[in-house]
């Protein structure tokens, strides 16, 4: 249902961005758009490429008097850096960093000069990522879908966020933090990790969880591996770069644990409603939404570009050689939060579409509220034995 596609180097002129299958009528908020394309920029642990740029959005298609039309949605952002390449001889690099889409870009596509590679591969590519995730959050958000992402993890240092804080004090205290963690105490130990690792030359990984509130229950599907939503989120997650691992609630915990204490037991209120005390499946069981929050914890490694040596190879000379430092952040996961959740919003966005159908918001609006829900007069049962009746 939804479509999008990215194009532009990390130094090139400009960076692109074509977003397709929105329905007409939804209201673009080019402040909304712009403000999570500056918290991608925003973080304790970044390079000095963001000194450099201050990424705004311009939209060349898809929009009349502030409002989508349907067609497709064009998006640029322009490389302020480019002016320092666009007459620049690069010297030749044929020495890949590990890590890195180097060797893999050079094996692949059969790149006789490496930096070809480094430009397309490079994360400068999620700004444009970025810009599309917040137009879909625009979306969701005429459904009271909420996404929002915090740090758990940076380095050694782990934080447990206590089960009462709920998710909107989470992402605002994140929000409050250079480092997107909302546990202060935390916060200011993965700061002086960081610090650490500033002073070793060296770079850090983490660990994030992104959340999406008020999801309806009936999003995806059991019955087609590809239609499973929790498989469309973890795929998304890991699409990005430097992400290794993602899991659906706390799956990693559950797997050492009895199914007994894991699975999420089903209720019934007074007025009918069906409920759970727990959310560990993190919000989808059997690739559907169950209605409760979407939960995912998404694994990044530390950045490749080290401002130490690595061993590695100069394919031009076939020689053993030492990698070069190239402009890096020391630790991005913070940054890496609102990517993550413009990648939950594309997802989401793209599974709402699928359920509700509509070529204009106004059409989905009733479709969206007379969505089947977690409530027994919503569930009617046949209670009668049944066969299936395939001929022999």
């Amino acid at each position: 249902m939804l479509r999008f596609l990215t194009a532009g180097e990390s130094h090139g002129p400009e960076l692109t961005a074509i977003i397709d299958g929105l329905p007409a009528g939804l209201p673009l908020d080019l402040e909304a758009i712009n403000r999570e394309l500056a918290r991608r920029q925003e973080g304790y642990g970044s390079g000095g490429r963001m000194q450099i740029e201050t990424d705004t959005v311009r939209i060349t298609s898809g929009v009349a008097a502030g409002k989508t039309t349907g067609a497709p949605i064009a998006l640029t952002v322009i490389n302020r850096d480019y002016k320092n390449w666009r007459e620049k001889d690069i010297p030749p690099m044929t020495t890949p960093r590990p890590g890195h889409a180097d060797l893999t870009g050079a094996i692949k596509y059969g790149y006789r000069e490496l930096r070809i590679a480094l430009e397309r591969a490079s994360a400068r590519e999620t700004t444009m990522r970025v810009a599309a995730g917040a137009i879909c959050k625009l979306f969701l958000g005429e459904f009271g879908i909420a996404v929002g992402g915090y740090v758990v993890q940076i380095g050694s240092v782990k934080t447990r966020i206590p089960d009462d804080l709920d998710y909107v004090e989470r992402f605002k205290r994140a929000e409050a933090s250079d480092v997107r963690c909302p546990m202060t105490e935390a916060a200011e130990q993965m700061h002086e990790e960081i610090r650490q690792a500033k002073i070793a030359k060296d770079t850090l990984g983490g660990v994030m969880e992104i959340v999406a509130l008020n999801v309806p229950p009936g999003l995806g599907s059991h019955v087609q591996y590809d239609r499973r939503l929790d498989g469309r989120i973890v795929a998304a997650m890991v699409s990005v770069h430097a992400m290794k691992g993602a899991e659906i609630g706390s799956a990693f915990e559950n797997a050492a644990e009895r199914g007994s204490n894991v699975h999420d037991e089903i209720f019934v209120s007074e007025e009918g409603q069906l409920y759970r005390r727990s959310n560990r499946a993190g919000g989808l069981e059997g690739g559907i939404t169950t209605g409760e929050p979407i939960i995912v914890r998404v694994a990044m490694k530390p950045i490749s570009t080290v401002m130490k040596s690595l061993h590695s190879v100069n394919l031009a000379t076939g020689e053993a050689e030492q990698t070069t430092y190239e402009r890096s952040d020391h630790c991005a996961t913070p940054r890496a939060v609102p990517i993550l959740e413009a990648m939950m919003a594309l997802v989401l966005a793209d599974a709402l579409l699928e359920k509700l159908g509509g070529d204009s918001i106004d059409e989905m609006r009733p479709r969206f509220q007379a969505l089947r829900q977690a409530r027994l007069a919503d569930l009617p049962m046949d209670n009668v034995e049944w066969r299936f009746g395939y001929p022999v």
